[in-house]
């Protein structure tokens, strides 16, 4: 007779399931994180002032508003005098006079801060999105924050938990994408596919995947459920594929980017074939249902 590892149990796994949605909402009730977002902002090529912080903000490329993505700026300018309020988040020295940073594409600095008792209720951050500066104000005192009890999710299903193979390409292939932003480009760095069936289908699936570190793959996707009980697409995150190119797809554990919570990200869309043609009810739903 054989028996199963108490650690592949359906309690177990429900057990996992849980610690995950509990650490994946405690991540993002963090003070500045992206529950917090109040604002996303190009910059000009002048100083200007700009909504919810003070100083005066400029890139020395032509305006970010409407310039092509092939023009690239180098540089931004932050312009402020003591009585701004403005520190430096890393060292908390005060801003007084004009100071500069340079990112490349896709990069992000939390940058200056400011208001409330310890001068850090508002942290700006500075982004540079498909060749252009922007900036994103991140408010602790943010409703979305303050009201935050966690993301709605459907209740475990190990039904849900498949396991599929990765056929990878023989080189990454980059893939042309749109964002959440309608005015920021993104691209898709495809690594191969992922194929699997689901509970219900008749069919295999095949989404294009992405590698994040130490060989783990991401897979970002639409569903029939979009738009009804999830927001517009979600992801997820699977482990290494193992030895023999299997891999399992647990999505219990599909989450929402950062952009079903704020107006303010530019989270990259799913690649064109990367549609399930069926209800995925698993994992987060909406956050803000109507």
């Amino acid at each position: 007779m054989t028996t199963t590892p108490a650690s592949t149990t359906p309690a177990a796994r429900a057990e996992r399931w849980q610690r995950f949605r509990t650490n994946r909402d405690r991540a993002l009730a963090t003070p500045h994180g992206w529950l917090t977002l109040t604002s996303f902002q190009w910059l000009e090529d002048s100083p200007a002032a700009v909504d919810l912080a003070p100083g005066l903000w400029s890139t020395d490329g032509p305006d970010s508003s409407k310039t092509s993505p092939s023009t690239k700026a180098r540089t931004a300018f932050l312009t402020a005098v003591p009585s701004d309020g403005l520190t430096l988040v890393e060292t908390g020295e005060k801003v007084d006079g004009t100071i500069s940073a340079v990112l490349a594409d896709e990069e992000s600095l939390m940058w200056v801060q400011f208001g409330g008792a310890k001068g850090d209720q508002v942290v700006v951050e500075l982004a540079m999105r498909g060749g252009r500066y922007a900036i994103r104000t991140r408010d602790s005192e943010s409703s979305a924050f303050t009201g935050f009890d966690g993301v709605p999710t459907y209740r475990y299903n190990p039904e849900w938990e498949v396991t599929g193979r990765f056929e990878p390409y023989p080189a990454p292939v980059e893939v042309p994408i749109g964002t959440a932003n309608p005015l920021v480009d993104g691209v898709h760095r495809t690594v191969g596919d992922v194929v699997f069936r689901l509970p219900g289908s008749i069919h295999e699936f095949r989404l294009q995947a992405e590698e994040e570190k130490l060989g783990a793959l991401t897979v970002t996707f639409h569903d029939e459920t979009n738009g009804d009980t999830t927001d517009d697409w979600r992801k997820l995150s699977l482990p290494r594929p193992r030895p023999d190119g299997s891999v399992v797809l647990d999505f219990n554990r599909a989450i929402n980017y950062p952009s079903a919570f704020t107006p303010y990200g530019t989270c990259p869309m799913p690649v064109r074939n990367n549609s399930l043609d069926i209800r995925v009810e698993a994992g987060e739903k909406q956050p803000y249902p109507a």
